[in-house]
């Protein structure tokens, strides 16, 4: 019984980290800045809480690693990450937020196909199906969207590119599960605010926040779904199973979709939430197939 509490309490926290990283595209719609801007602040506004928070944890500031080489695959999932969090932020501007998140949230399905030609791991038995089904509530929910009528199909375009580089963030950070959670997501955050730094001066627009609201805002984004969210599922995506974590995750999603409707007025109609429903059963399945990289989370 007490097995089974606590297995119930680590769902909980990991559905509340999901629902954390929903709100992320909300204070993204709210920012006036370009979108690598807001990648930059999100991570540099979130360092000097990851110090606090490992003084908390492990009393100590220094983030130690067990391997060298942890802090170069490190640099290259972030600049993998940054990439995908600048295309990801500026789709937003593009297409709906329901489109956005649930088309980056697809990476799973890039993850087994890199993997199959880098690391010539073998598909599940599962993988074509949950392709299938994912691509089918996504293409039907770009059809039903009028986005590829209206201009806003390479929105939704790019948050496809969005999701291979994500994937390329999950796959190699896959391959760190010796390693410290807090250490990567420190250095990951440390890296990613060094690589957004080049994309930020080269797009131009409004770099410095120019209002109270926009720092609260971007510092909200930093500590909640920065912070907030990816220490609550790093810290609990491992001690329940792989079908329970994948439905925890798919908060994020949800609660973005249902953000934008009550905020933004990005009202879904019934066929759009059909296909919704569909792309998130697709991504539940490809997630259960990867156990150990759905714990990384955009």
């Amino acid at each position: 019984m007490k097995s089974n509490f606590q297995r119930t309490n680590y769902f909980i926290l990991l559905a509340f980290g999901a629902m954390l990283i929903g709100f992320a595209p909300i204070f993204v719609k709210w920012s006036m800045l370009s979108s690598s801007a807001i990648a930059f602040y999100r991570m540099s506004l979130t360092i000097p809480f990851l110090f606090v928070l490992n003084y908390l944890i492990n009393n100590r500031l220094g983030f130690k690693v067990n391997n060298k080489k942890t802090i170069l695959y490190t640099a290259l999932a972030s600049l993998a990450f940054t990439t995908d969090l600048t295309l990801w932020h500026f789709s937003m501007t593009i297409t709906s937020v329901s489109n956005a998140t649930i088309i980056v949230n697809s990476a799973p399905i890039f993850v087994a196909i890199l993997s199959l030609i880098i690391f010539k791991e073998k598909l599940s038995k599962g993988f074509m199906l949950s392709f299938f089904i994912t691509y089918t509530g996504i293409i039907g929910l770009i059809y039903f969207s009028n986005n590829y009528i209206n201009g806003k199909f390479l929105g939704d375009i790019l948050c496809l590119i969005a999701a291979f580089f994500y994937a390329i963030y999950l796959l190699v950070i896959s391959k760190l599960g010796k390693e410290n959670s807090l250490n990567i997501i420190f250095y990951t955050t440390f890296f990613c605010c060094l690589f957004s730094l080049i994309p930020m001066l080269i797009e131009g627009g409004d770099i410095f926040p120019a209002s109270n609201f926009e720092w609260i805002n971007l510092i909200l984004l930093a500590v909640l779904c920065q912070l907030g969210g990816q220490y609550f599922i790093t810290h609990a995506i491992g001690k329940i199973s792989a079908s329970g974590g994948s439905i925890g995750l798919l908060m994020q999603p949800i609660t973005a979709t249902l953000l934008a409707a009550f905020l933004f007025n990005e009202i879904l109609n019934t066929i759009q939430v059909v296909f919704v429903l569909v792309a998130m059963f697709g991504i539940y399945l490809a997630r259960i197939n990867l156990p150990n990289i759905q714990g990384k989370q955009t």
